[in-house]
């Protein structure tokens, strides 16, 4: 089964992490099971050879060097816009590397989109040997050193944008913090929708999430979230929230982080054992998404796999990326057709995008 990823931080474990995502995951285990340097080192999930064992044919690939405000976070940040946008232009180096090699092969316009899902459908099971296709988005948007660095990202193919990621940002409010979008916020929502950029509303505080949808008249999509009222948090979407976003035409790519699946979780003390995570548990995400939006249209899959964690904190029964396809039977099991197993999958995404791609 064809499967769209909306959320792989693929650029930063190559580039920050030192992984070369061309090998075999259990090379990639092995040359790390030494280091401790970062969470979930030897435990990684994630590398091309699965992707296309998975028949992740097609991703939203990422570029992410948030700013650092004040010590603010635990989750590490740059000193300036300029360290961060540095940082962002060697992920993006990689990609085109990738590209280049033919491992990769970036999708910028519907033309494109359509003649790399045609040959992933010709070649059917032999994937093996095809080029993962990969949109580009940028998560957070403290790196453009001002909005007008839009205009260079998109011109390299950049095609969605978040404008927050933890606490507060250069231009808005990500998790945990408060408050709306800054003048330079506003700013750059113009410059998103003047570009038709697709917003990712993923990490937006509460505030920013409503004058988004006051402001922001261009395509939006969540690239990785859970549900609220499963795991109460701010960086869950509340049911009005997926509601709201439903009524703009959104797709919710559902997201394989423990910690977002199941309540309760304590950061370096809980493990999937411990907690009971599994796949079921996000089934019921998918599931409450699905039965707040009345079908199955706006509910897909955006894993976020090593997304700075590994093994440690995924749901029971996930070894590698490819274990997603687990998850298949567990939603026929409660009543969903094959066809709406394929528009999680995959379908609501590409419909998504023939949409909002040039």
């Amino acid at each position: 089964m064809f499967t769209f990823d909306a959320h792989l931080d693929l650029a930063m474990n190559a580039i920050e992490w030192n992984r070369d995502l061309t090998r075999p995951l259990a090379e990639l285990r092995e040359t790390e099971a030494h280091l401790s340097d970062k969470p979930g080192r030897g435990r990684g999930t994630v590398c091309l050879p699965e992707m296309r064992r998975a028949q992740i044919g097609l991703c939203v690939a990422t570029q992410i060097a948030r700013v650092e405000m004040n010590a603010w976070s635990p989750v590490a940040g740059w000193r300036s816009p300029a360290q961060a946008w540095a940082m962002t232009q060697a992920q993006a180096a990689w990609y085109r590397a990738m590209h280049e090699a033919g491992e990769m092969a970036q999708i910028r316009n519907r033309a494109e989109l359509d003649a790399h899902l045609l040959r992933w459908q010709e070649a059917g099971n032999n994937g093996a040997n095809l080029p993962v296709g990969y949109l580009l988005s940028l998560e957070g948007a403290d790196s453009l050193v001002t909005p007008r660095y839009l205009e260079r990202s998109y011109a390299d193919g950049l095609r969605a944008i978040g404008p927050a990621h933890y606490g507060p940002g250069v231009y808005a409010n990500g998790t945990d913090a408060t408050g709306g979008f800054n003048a330079r916020g506003h700013e750059l929502l113009r410059e998103i929708e003047k570009l038709g950029l697709i917003l990712d509303a993923t990490h937006l505080c509460d505030d920013c999430f409503w004058e988004m949808l006051d402001r922001f008249h261009g395509p939006i999509w969540a690239s990785h979230h859970n549900s609220r009222a499963l795991v109460p948090h701010n960086r869950q979407l509340s049911d009005e929230m997926f509601r709201a976003l439903v009524v703009r035409g959104a797709v919710v790519g559902v997201a394989l982080d423990a910690w977002m699946i199941v309540p309760g979780w304590e950061r370096g003390k809980t493990t999937p054992a411990s907690s009971g995570a599994s796949l079921e548990h996000l089934v019921d995400h998918i599931d409450h998404f699905c039965q707040l939006a009345g079908n199955v249209l706006h509910v897909g899959i955006g894993t976020d796999l090593d997304g700075a964690f590994g093994t440690e904190q995924t749901p029971q029964g996930l070894d590698t990326i490819a274990d997603i396809h687990k998850i298949r039977p567990l939603l026929g099991a409660r009543g969903y057709k094959e066809e709406d197993i394929l528009n999680i999958f995959s379908g609501n995404f590409i419909r998504f995008l023939r949409g909002a791609l040039p």
